[in-house]
Parts: structure tokens; sequence; C-alpha cells
């Protein structure tokens, strides 16, 4: 194996291994925003989306996808205070749960969502398709997404195959970047 490919695959194996037990995941996120042409500056912390109540069991008798407590979604290349250009680069990160395309019913997977400029969420229902709700039903993990100069802000939820957020909810923080 190449020295070049062998050190990408030790680092991207570290970088894993970090978010795994939750240290430097946003240093990571910084190294690869700068290096995709980003950059990064403090800002003050987001205030989350709203999120109504999770429940179980849907008055319809649906009983929604366990997920695990430790289950996590996140922002691989982006974090809170991000200045971009547009089309902006968005990869998704997911620990201990796996990816599934939607329509696929397997117990610990589900599909990414990203919401953009979202002020709330409905944990008991289907997530609507429209432009601040981005379906990633065919298993994708990133994407490139077309954003007006400004400021906006952006949040993971999974989904079930039915597009319903899990039991818990699987929500990332929810960021603000400004694009050129």
């Amino acid at each position: 194996m190449p020295p070049s490919l062998r050190t990408a695959q030790l680092g991207l194996m570290v970088a894993a291994l970090l978010a795994l037990v939750g240290c430097a995941r946003h240093d990571h996120a910084a190294m690869h925003a700068m290096h995709h042409g980003g950059t990064m500056t403090t800002a003050a912390p987001t205030t989350p989306a709203k999120l109504t109540p999770s429940t179980p069991t849907l008055s319809s008798g649906y009983r929604k996808v366990t997920a695990p407590t430790e289950a996590r979604v996140y922002f691989t290349n982006l974090r809170n205070g991000s200045t971009v250009t547009s089309p902006v680069k968005v990869g998704f990160g997911l620990i201990g749960m796996g990816v599934a395309p939607a329509g696929f019913e397997k117990a610990g997977t589900g599909h990414h969502h990203l919401l953009i400029d979202v002020a709330e969420v409905d944990a008991n229902a289907p997530l609507p398709a429209n432009d601040q709700f981005r379906h990633f039903g065919l298993g994708q993990t990133e994407t490139s997404v077309e954003l007006k100069p400004g400021t906006h802000t952006l949040q993971l939820v999974l989904g079930d195959q039915n597009h319903i957020p899990h039991h818990p909810v699987v929500i990332s923080e929810r960021i603000t970047i400004t694009v050129k």
C-alpha cells in the first residue's frame, strides 16, 4: 500500500476513533473545513430548534423505531460559526447506528435529513420534504447545497424507513453558518 494512502486511512481511523469517544470532533471539523476552503470563527451557541417531546408510539398506533441512547448524528465538515461559499458541501456523520435507505426496515438504522433554517421539528410525524427539510432517503452521507449569501442554520435529524424521527430522537446540534 502506498504511504500516502496508508497515512490517509490512518487519519480517517484516528478521526473516527476521536469522534467515538467524543474528543476533538470539532477540531477535526475545523481542519476539514479549512482544507476545503471554509473558514472557522468563534460563534455564539445556536439555540436548538424546538423539538416536540418524542413518544414511543404514535396516536395512529405506529411504533417508532428505537434508537440507542448513545446514537449521535453530526456534521463532519462544518461547525458553528463556519464561513463558506455556495454551493455548501455538507457531510453527515453518524455514531451508534447504521445508514439504510428510506423504505428499508432494519433495526439500528435510519437515513439523514438536513434541516435548513428550521425553527421547529415534530418528533412524532414524518418529516416534510421541501427546501427546508431535505431528505437523503438513498442513504447519502453528504450533499452540496445552494444557499443564498447570509446567515443560515443547519441541523441533522435521522429518520426511520418512513421519515419519522427515532425514539429517542437522533438530532445534531443546530449550527449557524455564514455564506459569502
